[in-house]
């Protein structure tokens, strides 16, 4: 008997459904909450930093799958790799044997983290900080680990513990006994560490959530109070490494910071198969596996699979060969010098800060009596709104995908693939300008949508 299965076949015949499958079998919120914002978009195929719909029209994609997207969608030579790999027909996955793929891919990442000497590959970020929280305890014999508030790190139970957002938090209790301490305050961190339990602090050194950067001078500064109380310190770079913030990782523009375990996942994915890694110093790995009796302690099952190898080795062949970490350099600093430009044009526009490609826009209180009152109005109903008021026309009107930072934040993300060009920079800056001139004219298509969403929010209490 053959069996067949033709995808393009099912596609074609159930692809429409695509809404009303989410609605009925996945998370009914999902397309309630496209529908609404008119977000409900149907993408045909995607190519580098841009989708496709139906008709041809192009859509600007400044989001690249919340950071997964770093070279965009379908690099030719990391679709080639994984074409390779299949093709290759590998005994992957027996358990019990030392494949290539894992070693190599290890080495080309240690090769840009010199101070670290071991890999642990998993499947996604939250697992790489699952990993780092368990090595960091069992290494230094102690329960507790510090994270700052604010942060994001991840949503299964442990990483979900070192989470500083309540609104991810409530409801799945009770957690792992970690303690919060404010990004950059290293008195509050001194004084956790006084108290002999900490096993490590866990910090991104841009936060994702509002994109707000560690002070200068506090990762060397933390590193060194952690150290002197024989703690770690763990950099979460599961959204900002591998070239996001214009080097390979975000902790590297201060100089003297070498953590003790870093997390990566998200871009060193290509965009197609899961993979995260924990990269630590020698000590601690052979802490954790002291024997041959505790050879499977921490494992992942699909950890190290030979698809998920071969695309991180293409994006980081990828990553040297096209420069990738100057493009985003260069291309961040032109985005963000022309959006910084635009604060004194426009009194909504509050702020605009981050590194390279990763870039928080902030809105604030206008000081003219009408906007005011507007803005007060949106305010009233649910902090957040202005900011979702200029992502929908940006994807409405100028076919732009980008996001709000994060609940009941005035504050967009702009997190585009790294391979965003001048053109694409330009086409961003002209639509963001446009929508805020709307925003600011006292036109009404804007404002009459910021009543729907004020409807919406009143609705939702």
């Amino acid at each position: 008997m053959t069996t067949e299965f033709d995808l393009g076949a099912l596609l074609a015949e159930r692809g429409a459904e695509r809404y009303e499958l989410h609605s009925r079998y996945l998370n009914p919120q999902l397309p309630r909450m496209l529908h609404t914002i008119g977000f409900d978009k149907v993408y045909e195929r995607a190519e580098g930093a841009h989708f496709f719909d139906a008709e041809g029209n192009d859509y600007l994609d400044m989001l690249a799958g919340f950071g997964v997207m770093g070279l965009g969608r379908h690099h030719p030579v990391v679709r080639k790799a994984l074409h390779d790999v299949l093709d290759l027909d590998l005994a992957d996955l027996t358990r019990f044997d030392c494949q290539p793929l894992p070693g190599l891919l290890a080495e080309r990442l240690l090769a840009h983290t010199p101070h670290l000497d071991r890999v642990f590959f998993g499947n996604s970020g939250t697992e790489a900080v699952e990993t780092a929280l368990k090595f960091a305890r069992y290494a230094t014999g102690r329960p507790r680990v510090l994270y700052c508030d604010h942060a994001f790190h991840g949503l299964t139970t442990g990483s979900l513990s070192v989470n500083g957002e309540t609104g991810f938090r409530d409801g799945f209790a009770p957690l792992l006994p970690d303690t919060a301490v404010p990004l950059g305050d290293l008195d509050a961190l001194a004084r956790e560490l006084k108290k002999g339990d900490v096993a490590a602090l866990i910090v991104e050194p841009i936060q994702g959530k509002g994109v707000h950067e560690a002070p200068p001078g506090y990762l060397r500064a933390a590193q060194e109070l952690l150290h002197k109380h024989k703690a770690l310190l763990i950099a979460d770079e599961v959204q900002t490494g591998l070239g996001r913030t214009g080097d390979f990782y975000a902790y590297q523009h201060e100089d003297g910071v070498e953590p003790d375990l870093v997390c990566v996942a998200k871009a060193l994915s290509g965009g197609y198969v899961p993979v995260g890694a924990t990269l630590g110093k020698d000590w601690v790995f052979k802490k954790v596996y002291s024997s041959m009796d505790r050879v499977l302690v921490h494992s992942a099952s699909f950890g190290s699979n030979a698809q998920a190898m071969a695309c991180g080795l293409a994006v980081l062949s990828v990553m040297e060969q096209e420069q990738i970490v100057a493009n985003v350099r260069t291309t961040g600093e032109l985005l963000k010098s022309r959006l910084t430009e635009l604060i004194d044009k426009y009194e909504l526009l509050a702020d605009v800060r981050g590194r390279g490609l990763m870039i928080g826009i902030e809105f604030g209180k206008p000081s003219s009596l009408k906007l005011r009152s507007r803005w007060a109005m949106l305010q009233a109903a649910r902090k957040g709104l202005f900011a979702q008021m200029v992502v929908v026309p940006l994807l409405q009107r100028h076919r732009i995908l980008t996001q709000v930072s994060g609940d009941h934040l005035e504050v967009i993300k702009l997190i585009p693939p790294l391979v965003l060009n001048e053109a694409d920079v330009d086409r961003f800056v002209d639509a963001f300008t446009a929508v805020m001139d709307d925003a600011h004219s006292g036109g009404g298509l804007m404002w009459d949508f910021g009543k729907t969403l004020i409807k919406q929010a009143v609705a939702n209490r």
